[in-house]
């Protein structure tokens, strides 16, 4: 197992590739937190211990530095020291850029920037003191290409890339690898923009365009995740692993 005895928080793992991740992560050996707003993480949960796995939902609001800090701790107290992180949690709020509210704006900054520097924050004293760790973010390839209708997301995704690269350059000397994981769509969440008809043109010429014709699964993106999370990338921190199906090709 890749991640026996490891301990792994994941957010916004609800649904979708959070869900995909705390499952793949508990399969390899890992006991998973499985953080989110959303009340259906209480479920994966469930579902991971039914299969025999060790998991606990953890309820967080992640633009709250006090409840990401609550978080952490119940975490800790429960399944032991976090090892691996993965700032997985999203949101989207489409618009295009002369439309875009400052609620708009706002929130996916507060979800995407600010929620993954608490949780940074949150896991990396206990990593350093033990010399090991994992962090992982969630980025997209949106943050190299840009997209219509998300300004806000692909500068979101962008800044995530900024905090990667420099924790990497902190962090090293301790042994905790930071890393970033550039998905195509495959999410519940990107659903909203894949079938909104003022996007519709756009999205099906990209789909006609990708060299494998198709979108990905969470599953499948789950395994870039992984191989970040164990010892198999030991010698691999400041990264961005593209798991898109080659779409970046196409950009």
């Amino acid at each position: 197992m890749l991640l026996k005895d490891k301990v792994a928080v994941v957010t916004g793992a609800a649904q979708g590739i959070g869900r995909a991740l705390v499952e793949r992560f508990s399969a390899e050996g890992a006991r998973v937190a499985v953080v989110d707003i959303d009340e259906r993480g209480a479920q994966t949960a469930a579902q991971i211990e039914a299969q025999g796995g060790r998991a606990m939902f953890v309820h967080c609001d992640i633009t709250r530095r006090a409840s990401v800090n609550e978080a952490a701790a119940e975490i800790k107290s429960k399944l032991g020291p976090i090892d691996i992180l993965v700032n997985n949690a999203g949101n989207i709020q489409p618009a295009m850029l002369h439309k875009m509210t400052d609620e708009q704006w706002d929130s996916v900054i507060a979800v995407h920037l600010n929620g993954s520097f608490y949780w940074l924050q949150a896991v990396v004293a206990d990593m350093m003191e033990r010399r090991w760790g994992r962090i992982i973010f969630s980025s997209s390839s949106t943050a190299q290409n840009g997209s219509i209708g998300q300004i806000n997301y692909a500068a979101a995704k962008s800044g995530m890339l900024g905090m990667v690269r420099t924790a990497a350059r902190e962090l090293g000397k301790y042994n905790i690898l930071v890393n970033a994981v550039a998905p195509a769509a495959t999410t519940d969440m990107t659903k909203t923009i894949r079938e909104d008809p003022k996007f519709a043109e756009q999205y099906a010429a990209a789909l006609k365009a990708h060299p494998l014709r198709r979108s990905g699964e969470p599953e499948e993106v789950a395994r870039g995740y992984l191989f970040l999370a164990s010892d198999l990338s030991s010698f691999v921190t400041g990264q961005v692993l593209s798991v898109d199906g080659g779409s970046m090709l196409v950009r």
